[in-house]
């Protein structure tokens, strides 16, 4: 789907970073046919040194050599980016933008009258291990092969989903926040296994590795989140004690809250803009 097409990232920082090295694991396109732009000289200057593809500081000159934008900056330079490309983005060429909380509305609005193809992406953090779950939606002017090609991208970095636009702010509270979550668990196991007397980086491995392998379990078993546990809930033992110190605490209303707020605070920003 993306064999001939020429690609530019604008932003390279750890994302636009992470998205240029997965088009080059994928063998996507060749590294001739990959540029990345950043405005931070050392930042260049390192993407040089390490990859094979094109990097630079010139906008313009990589969305005129572009046939897919990925716009990889962060939110509050969007609406400039966009003003300072849009003559050299005409509507033959598909825009994938990452920024979080910006409405495709936005993005097609500032990129003058034309109908241009605009997909919208929400990535998150463990991309960089090859382990991201990413959400696109397409706009108004996005054909179902936009969609996919996007998509292909993002494949190579982790789980992807195509939703409808109007849940993305739900993707953000639940995966694009989820991380943040999951560090949390993590650190507080490890907190419970050092008051029980484990060494803490043997805490902290056991707890990591632990939460890795019942997402798994979850993704490849092919069983339901309660079976599973049940599996491992004998009556009377250890872990059914442990569900119920959870329930006392209330962790399940809690994760859901936090989804909540973070969808919520999501819709928030996106009006702002």
């Amino acid at each position: 789907m993306l064999k001939g097409k020429k690609i530019a990232i604008l932003g390279g920082g750890n994302m636009g970073e992470v998205i240029a090295s997965g088009i080059l694991a994928s063998e996507l396109v060749p590294p001739e046919s990959l540029v990345v732009t950043d405005a931070s000289v050392p930042r260049l200057e390192y993407l040089k040194g390490k990859y094979p593809f094109r990097a630079g500081a010139d906008n313009h000159e990589a969305v005129s050599f572009a046939d897919l934008v990925v716009v990889a900056v962060k939110p509050q330079n969007v609406r400039e980016l966009l003003e300072d490309i849009r003559s050299f983005l005409d509507p033959s060429k598909l825009l994938v933008s990452i920024a979080a909380g910006i409405p495709i509305r936005f993005i097609e609005g500032h990129l003058g009258e034309g109908k241009h193809p605009v997909v919208r992406v929400m990535p998150n953090t463990p991309a960089l291990v090859g382990e991201g779950a990413t959400a696109l939606a397409g706009g108004a002017h996005a054909t179902e092969r936009d969609v996919l090609a996007a998509k292909r991208i993002f494949d190579g970095l982790g789980t992807t989903v195509v939703v409808r636009e109007e849940l993305m702010d739900a993707v953000t509270g639940l995966s694009g926040s989820g991380p943040a979550y999951a560090f949390i668990m993590i650190e507080a196991l490890s907190d419970g296994g050092v008051k029980m007397g484990l060494p803490r980086d043997t805490a902290t491995r056991l707890a990591a590795q632990t939460l890795l392998g019942a997402a798994k379990l979850v993704l490849e078993g092919g069983k339901h989140p309660g079976q599973l546990k049940d599996m491992v809930t004998s009556p009377g033992g250890t872990t059914i004690a442990g569900i119920h110190a959870l329930e006392t605490g209330r962790l399940r209303a809690t994760l859901i809250s936090a989804v909540e707020a973070a969808t919520l605070r999501s819709k928030e920003l996106g009006k702002l803009v």
